[in-house]
């Protein structure tokens, strides 16, 4: 046998607004929700929603009903479910029809959608339990296995997920750690006893997520029958399908027919001898582990580099994330929920990608998800909003 593992990240940050240097001290409201469209949470989430979220969860439903042996698994962002219970109702209503079928999993992440695990280990583990609390109380279930933020893992979250209880986590496959192994197996973490390591297949999973409707291509179109012969040709146990949920509807449009071919490529899989669909765990309870995997430096699914240099790659970003986690005792000592929240939505990563300063494909990317018109732009908003949040927390302490 050999299975297919797809799984789908939700995320959604609350993106700071054109915070100026004459709001600080006045202003104690840095995230927009209304106003200027591409700062404007509220909008954001409702136009993804209505494009993506909803039209691929109702196939999901569809595609569930239609094959029994159909699975797939999410990971959810808590600042995206507040967002979604808040503006789009429907699309967790959804989503929980999904959960209910048994037959989808959901994977545990940070809360904020945040590095906080190089930088805070107790301000993680907080995060995290924060946001398996909102799983629970959403889907009703505990996940199983961990997602880190964009995938970034390091040996080190390997042996804290084993002692965390997770059989499992999810990183890039990506081939300088692998060397001449395949993505396509279970692998144990160096260091962990029983959690076991999932990686993602970045070739077959790119091609749906970002050459899909590139006419560059040499291989567009891309049909569900060319993929699925292609999954079926590879080597392993299991081919892990992982990419963003909005690749569905918002970074594929429908008019590319990204929807007629996920429709149809269950039915194109199934087709393949000997294939079927696993979750993350089904996958770790099936397959025993080919090898040791030994990943010394953090590695991600992000840029061409997969490292945290999408984040923290030039002085702006390490300025930023390096300060906003040493107001943490600062926070805390201040005792004041809107004041830690703020702080922990300050943490989401996205801020410090927008703040990118990658040239050629990478640096494409990057401006293609900034709502702000340059790097320095959003350094200049996140920075005021930083330096008004430091003045709360000495307020309040004082």
């Amino acid at each position: 046998m050999k299975s297919v593992c797809f799984y789908f990240q939700v995320h959604q940050p609350y993106r700071v607004k054109r915070y100026r240097v004459f709001d600080v001290g006045n202003d104690a409201e840095y995230f927009n929700h209304r106003g200027d469209d591409s700062l404007n949470n509220r909008a954001v989430v409702e136009k993804v929603a209505r494009k993506s979220y909803i039209p691929t969860t109702r196939l999901l439903l569809e595609l569930l009903q239609k094959h029994p042996e159909f699975r797939v698994a999410f990971s959810f962002s808590g600042v995206a479910l507040e967002q979604l219970e808040r503006y789009a109702p429907e699309a967790v209503a959804l989503f929980k029809a999904l959960v209910d079928t048994g037959r989808v999993e959901i994977l545990g992440e940070t809360y904020h959608h945040t590095l906080a695990f190089f930088y805070s280990t107790a301000e993680f583990e907080r995060q995290v339990a924060h946001h398996r609390a909102m799983v629970r109380r959403i889907f009703g279930v505990w996940p199983r296995v961990f997602r880190n933020t964009e995938l970034s893992y390091r040996n080190d979250l390997g042996t804290w997920a084993d002692s965390a209880g997770y059989v499992g986590v999810v990183a890039e496959g990506w081939d300088p750690i692998l060397g001449w192994r395949s993505p396509n197996y279970v692998y144990r973490p160096k260091g962990a006893g029983h959690t076991r390591l999932l990686l993602k297949n970045y070739r077959l999973s790119d091609d749906v997520a970002f050459r899909f409707s590139s006419r560059d291509w040499s291989e567009w179109p891309l049909t569900a029958e060319k993929f699925a012969a292609w999954v079926g040709e590879a080597e392993g146990d299991t081919v892990n399908l992982f990419m963003d949920y909005e690749t569905f509807g918002e970074h594929q449009w429908e008019d590319t027919g990204i929807f007629d071919f996920l429709r149809v490529l269950p039915e194109e899989l199934f087709k393949n001898p000997g294939i079927d669909f696993k979750t993350p765990s089904e996958v770790i309870a099936s397959y025993e582990p080919r090898d040791e995997v030994d990943v010394p430096d953090t590695l991600t699914w992000a840029d061409t580099d997969r490292d945290l240099s999408a984040w923290t790659g030039n002085p702006m970003q390490k300025a930023a994330i390096e300060n906003i986690y040493a107001l943490e005792d600062d926070i805390l000592l201040a005792n004041d929920h809107k004041l830690l929240e703020d702080w922990r939505r300050l943490q989401t990563s996205d801020h410090f990608y927008y703040m990118c300063t990658k040239w050629f494909a990478d640096g494409d990317v990057h401006a293609y998800f900034s709502p702000y018109e340059s790097p320095y732009d959003a350094y200049i908003a996140y920075m005021n909003a930083l330096s008004d949040l430091r003045l709360r927390a000495t307020k309040l302490r004082a």
